[in-house]
């Protein structure tokens, strides 16, 4: 048998009349709630707020356009500064890290600097240890040093740090310049603040010419690095909300994997010098690129009769040396090169 049962909608009111009313508001407001809570995202958005929704691409760092350094200068150049204000950002703090984890950190922003900026004043390096923890901070970056650093690295095309894909992590750094990156990193990990760079998350070479960034506000030039921060919401101040993470990867690791990976990397272009015209010579230039050279018969037979004048004859030479530039063998009272044999030195020592 069948049954069929109904809901009566008028019952709840004919019983329970104020709990029924009083239902009917709070659902009121909470449709109310919702809907100023999405009309307030849609403002976020469209006033370029940060909102998770709208995390802007990374830039390519391979996306430079193929320019010689001096076409780079004078593009870079065109390019104002932002005006209006360029707060510094706030001190960094990694008190939540263990040791290990402080460690690390030190390694990877170390190696930062050291790669990116070994030969830069020391503002410049500070500039760029403050991009890395700028970066920290910002919801569209990893929330650690290593992985802020080593982002990327493991695919052919996408580190963000050139140093990471690009085999200078195979060379062995020098000694003194690395112990003064390691200084700049410990003090920027213990709340300095390079206040010229401001909020800033990008930087390049002045030398090259990435086309990415004219989209982004210009807000310091230091060394031979100019530096970027994204505009709108998410370069203000406010965007910089990620909590640090406390917990960083081995840099010995990420290294090795970095590594391991073929990578393809973009490069300057280098400018094609012109020949100078010498009398005898025909210097043809194809497309910029390739560059041939022609004697004449008359320049040949001059080069032919040019004195030439051995190097041992220009300077003071020892015997030895010229034995050895000119084929011939030593004098016999000239000692030989390298170790004397057995018998030699056992007659020395009598």
């Amino acid at each position: 048998m069948n049954q069929t049962s109904s809901f009566d909608i008028a019952r709840p009111w004919r019983t329970h009349p104020r709990e029924t009313v009083g239902l009917g508001l709070l659902g009121l407001a909470a449709a109310i709630a919702l809907t100023g809570a999405a009309g307030s995202a849609n403002r976020l958005l469209m006033d370029g707020s940060p909102a998770r929704a709208a995390v802007p691409a990374l830039p390519d760092v391979n996306a430079i356009r193929p320019v010689a350094a001096d076409t780079a200068l004078q593009i870079n150049s065109q390019q104002p500064f932002a005006t209006g204000p360029n707060p510094a950002a706030l001190p960094f703090s990694y008190a939540a890290a263990g040791a290990e984890s402080r460690e690390r950190a030190l390694e990877c922003l170390t190696s930062a600097i050291y790669y990116e900026a070994g030969q830069e004043s020391l503002a410049g390096q500070q500039a760029v240890a403050q991009v890395v923890l700028n970066r920290v901070r910002h919801p569209a970056f990893p929330s650690s040093v290593c992985g802020v650093v080593y982002q990327g690295s493991t695919r052919s095309t996408g580190c963000q740090f050139t140093f990471t894909c690009d085999g200078s992590l195979a060379r062995a750094p020098e000694r003194s310049s690395w112990n003064r990156a390691r200084e700049v990193a410990s003090a920027a990990l213990a709340g300095f603040v390079q206040p010229s760079v401001g909020n800033a998350t990008h930087y390049h070479a002045n030398y090259v010419a990435p086309y990415w960034a004219p989209t982004l506000a210009k807000t310091a030039a230091i060394g031979a690095h100019l530096f970027y921060r994204w505009s709108g919401g998410w370069g203000r101040p406010a965007a910089f909300a990620q909590s640090y993470s406390g917990r960083e990867a081995d840099p010995g690791t990420l290294r090795i994997a970095a590594l391991s990976v073929p990578h393809e990397i973009a490069t300057p272009v280098a400018p094609v010098q012109a020949v100078a015209k010498v009398d005898g010579v025909q210097v043809v230039q194809n497309d910029g690129k390739r560059v041939r050279v022609l004697f004449t018969p008359e320049a040949r037979e001059a080069v032919e009769k040019a004195k030439v004048t051995p190097y041992v004859e220009t300077v003071a030479a020892s015997d030895n040396l010229r034995f050895a530039l000119n084929g011939a063998s030593p004098e016999s009272d000239q000692r030989p090169f390298g170790r004397a044999s057995s018998g030699a030195g056992n007659q020395g020592a009598q």
